[in-house]
């Protein structure tokens, strides 16, 4: 197999069937849009991560001997019960949230791989300069996280 130019292509679905220039400019430009996405999502993953850390709240040694001294010794527990729950709710709704950015990351990553497979020069070259106007655009807010 090598890359051919072609303005002749069929993508990912028989009725993604490219057959002039003007549809290949437009099937490169949507590939180009979902490999920005892609790099898109990797900063969103980035960013819920950051908050799923920050909103955790760290306990020292000496805090977690505390509250189990207080389990033990009284029956009045709910508050610590209240606040521990409401924390690992957080903490699964943030994991949810990675999970499913992370399979729709996954999905528009083999989209593009099939894209590419295609082996379509121009098509690998709207996956390849969308992939770095991504990352240019992403790059720059992981410093806002």
């Amino acid at each position: 197999m090598h890359f051919i130019f072609s303005d002749k292509v069929v993508l990912l679905f028989d009725f993604w069937s490219v057959h002039s220039p003007a549809g290949m400019a437009l099937s490169v430009l949507v590939v180009l849009l979902l490999a920005v996405l892609y790099e898109s999502l990797k900063f969103g993953k980035a960013k819920l991560l950051h908050q799923a850390l920050v909103s955790m709240p760290t306990f020292t040694s000496q805090q977690l001997i505390e509250e189990t001294d207080q389990d033990s010794s009284s029956s009045e527990s709910l508050p610590v019960s209240s606040t521990r729950t409401r924390t690992r709710l957080r903490w699964f709704s943030y994991h949810f949230g990675q999970s499913l950015i992370h399979v729709a990351q996954v999905v528009i990553g083999y989209f593009m791989m099939l894209a590419v497979m295609s082996y379509n020069t121009w098509i690998f070259l709207g996956v390849v300069l969308g992939s770095a106007v991504g990352y240019y655009l992403a790059y720059p807010l992981l410093s806002l996280v």
